[in-house]
């Protein structure tokens, strides 16, 4: 008994393990890319952070005039500043709201002060609410005492009365 085997070569299945060599390649980038991209939807959801006093509306509605300090702590608490400087004091009760993408430096959205102005007996002179539009970002423990000077160089402060008429004495 002899058996006969032929053998037949298909020659375009030679170039097939290319071809599939290159679409797995191909499809495993499209994965790749695909999880990256998903990555990056997920982490460019901005973490919202909130510092300082959270304010309810009906605490600051209770803030009247002519009330004293203990009765403004007992409602707002204790004050993050206080400033001594002018006639009387003042308390500030600060609240910032800021937004951080993933390794970003955060960026402050919101802020809310709350000024509260007393006269120099103690009592509440006025209340006064400050907002992100109000003023500068400034930093609230610099360690540095404010001056109510001008801008002049130390040789003008001091030379600033020669030539000037004096008003007292001679």
């Amino acid at each position: 008994m002899t058996i006969d085997v032929t053998m037949t070569i298909d020659v375009t299945s030679a170039r097939k393990p290319r071809k599939n060599l290159r679409r797995a390649t191909a499809a495993l980038a499209v994965a790749l890319m695909a999880c990256s991209l998903a990555g990056c939807v997920s982490s460019s959801m901005a973490t919202i952070t909130k510092h300082g006093h959270q304010f309810r509306q009906s605490d600051l509605q209770q803030l009247q005039s002519g009330m004293s300090k203990p009765q403004v702590q007992g409602i707002l608490g204790t004050p993050n500043t206080t400033s001594p400087i002018g006639q009387g004091e003042a308390h500030y009760y600060i609240s910032s709201t800021t937004s951080q993408v993933s390794f970003f430096k955060p960026k402050e959205i919101d802020r809310k002060v709350v000024a509260v102005y007393y006269s120099p007996l103690g009592s509440v002179d006025r209340v006064a609410n400050y907002g992100l539009k109000d003023g500068k970002v400034f930093d609230f423990i610099s360690r540095k005492t404010p001056t109510h000077a001008k801008d002049k160089s130390f040789l003008q402060t001091i030379f600033r009365n020669l030539g000037r008429k004096q008003l007292y004495g001679n």
